[in-house]
């Protein structure tokens, strides 16, 4: 048994793991929608040695604090007078929500505005499936493109309408194509593939690049981008797919840019090591400019920097700290205590009963049961001449002298007749070929009566 069971442990340690088709888009992943191979080789594409993981907010990247808390969606000290706009009834939800966001942004860009932004020029990246900014964060991005940085955005959710901070500024919004939802991100393979797949197309490579088209999975490649007519754009398409809707988009903001891809999923490690997918990654980061720092947000995918144990709190603290060591250590204490071996209680044995009648009767009722009659006759004429052996002091009597009749007679008490009649049924019994019921209740009350009435 011991055998088999490490043979089995065995086995499955070394059994190869299933691989994880769950999209996490992190850099310090290695399954197949990781990106550890965009973010390994992001060095040599950006020309730069400065690449960093940044595993903080966006306002506190941008601006080096904390962000501050709005009160109601905007600072005590700021008022808004209404516009037409927000005067009249909005005709819908989504109108409400707009016009709240835009308030809440006007609201951040009064609290920042003079607030120093960070002078280094650098090339921020995010790639998640949704991106999240407050308004805070959306107005710190929008000064930082505007004052001559990049800043590339991959992901397949921008915010709600309306809530969505940083799309509804830019006019843009996401929607999921037709092929979404009959693909899985587990890539096919055999001969339907390229009928489900989807092809990308390059649309304005850069100087050296030649146009070229990739095919992904319909559920990578599931979303598409669409602009709104909410504020004139500048920029231009640089991918789409076959029906000519975009999935990279640039859009000039001041003196920088904003780079909007829809499709994150085809940055993972598995699209990037394909050879015929790979460019369609680099061509996407090549659009900004070379040599400069880049940071990689890993903040909305990873969170902070630094423990993230559940018992941070606990261990940051040295009297808790001993509190939970102390615990710890009773807990093992009161395991070890309770788990040793118990002395059971000595039980209290009674004294054995005298069975010698219960035994009797056992075998009495056995020999009934069998109708062996005679066996019980002879059983208790046996214990009725060791009667008379004990109280009359006849050890050996002989029941046919008559002598023995009159002596008994006279020592019991009771008349010759009576002492005649039992010693004839005891004769009977013992030289009977068969006793049957009556006659063995006859010799057993006869016997009883003898004994009861005897002086």
């Amino acid at each position: 048994m011991l055998l088999l069971f490490g043979g089995y442990v065995t086995l499955e340690y070394y059994r190869p793991k299933p691989l994880n088709w769950s999209p996490t888009l992190s850099n310090k992943d290695k399954i197949p929608y990781g990106t550890y191979v965009l973010y390994d080789a992001l060095p040599q594409l950006m020309g730069s040695d400065s690449v960093t993981a940044v595993r903080q907010p966006i306002y506190n990247q941008l601006l080096g604090n904390e962000e501050p808390q709005l009160k109601g969606g905007r600072p005590s000290n700021v008022e808004f007078a209404p516009d037409s706009a927000s005067a009249a009834r909005p005709d819908s939800l989504a109108d409400e929500a707009r016009q709240a966001a835009t308030n809440d942004l006007a609201a951040a860009q009064t609290e920042m505005a003079t607030l120093p932004l960070t002078k280094t020029r650098a090339s921020y990246i995010f790639i998640n499936q949704e991106f999240t900014a407050t308004p805070l964060e959306t107005a710190a991005l929008l000064r930082f493109v505007a004052e001559g940085h990049d800043v590339f955005i991959a992901a397949e959710d921008f915010g709600a309408p309306g809530r969505g901070l940083l799309a509804d500024t830019l006019g843009i919004r996401t929607y999921a194509a037709d092929t979404l939802h009959r693909h899985s991100l587990v890539p096919e393979v055999g001969p339907a593939t390229a009928r489900d797949s989807v092809a990308l197309h390059l649309l304005q490579p850069r100087p050296g690049q030649a146009a070229a088209t990739f095919r992904f999975g319909g559920a990578v490649a599931g979303y598409r981008l669409a602009l709104t007519a909410r504020r004139p754009h500048h920029g231009a398409t640089l991918a789409a797919d076959a029906q000519g809707r975009p999935v990279l988009l640039r859009l000039d903001h001041g003196r920088g840019h904003f780079y909007l891809c829809s499709v994150p999923l085809a940055l993972g490690n598995y699209w990037v090591l394909r050879p015929r997918t790979a460019d369609f990654a680099f061509a996407a980061l090549s659009y900004l400019p070379a040599g400069r720092p880049s940071w990689w947000d890993e903040y909305q995918k990873q969170g902070r920097a630094g423990e993230q144990s559940i018992l941070r709190v606990i261990m940051a603290h040295p009297a808790l700290r001993t509190a939970y060591y102390l615990a710890l250590l009773a807990t093992l204490l009161f395991v070890l205590v309770e788990a040793r071996r118990r002395q059971r209680v000595i039980p209290i044995l009674k004294p054995l009963p005298n069975t010698t009648l219960l035994f009797t009767r056992t075998v009495a009722s056995l020999y009934q049961q069998g109708r062996s009659h005679n066996r019980i006759a002879e059983k208790k004429v046996s214990l009725f001449l060791d009667y008379l052996r004990s109280r009359f002091h006849e050890p050996a009597p002989d029941l046919g002298d008559d002598a023995f009749r009159e002596r008994l007679s006279q020592k019991a008490g009771l008349p010759r007749l009576r002492i005649d009649e039992l010693l004839r049924l005891i004769n009977f019994a013992r030289t009977a070929p068969v006793v049957t019921d009556r006659e063995l209740l006859t010799l057993s009350r006869a016997i009883r009566d003898f004994k009861r009435e005897s002086t």
